[in-house]
């Protein structure tokens, strides 16, 4: 699957439980964007501090309005794709966290973007 934001939306869900997206149209899958806290770039550095204060996590691109990240899993590292678009005309961080392989997560990707949504509103007051 192709990562990356084409017209303004991250790449569709495959469907199984293994993600999270603010963009799916899975209601089991879909989690609320984050609003804006002042200008994007605002926005992105608190995203960015989060990311960097987070374990086993690698930056792997970084554009004016799109982050994509990598998590690895503590044990048998593996790993999850996790992307954040930067939305001008909504004001609004959309993402998207999904494993790689296998089926299910256990709920690793919501647990994550709930964690990383946390810290975004907690550090935005």
């Amino acid at each position: 699957m192709a990562l990356g934001v084409s017209n303004g939306t991250l790449s569709p869900l495959t469907g199984k439980p293994n993600a999270v997206s603010t963009q799916t149209d899975k209601e089991a899958l879909k989690m609320a964007p984050l609003p804006f806290r002042g200008t994007l770039a605002e926005s992105k550095f608190q995203i960015m501090r989060i990311l960097q204060s987070l374990d086993r996590v690698t930056v792997v691109k970084e554009d004016s309005d799109y982050i994509h990240a990598v998590f690895s899993s503590k044990v048998f590292r593996f790993k999850d794709d996790v992307e954040f678009y930067f939305d001008q005309a909504s004001q609004t961080v959309h993402f998207r966290s999904a494993s790689r392989v296998g089926y299910s997560d256990w709920g690793v990707n919501r647990k994550r973007m709930e964690e990383v949504a946390a810290r975004y509103k907690e550090a935005s007051r």
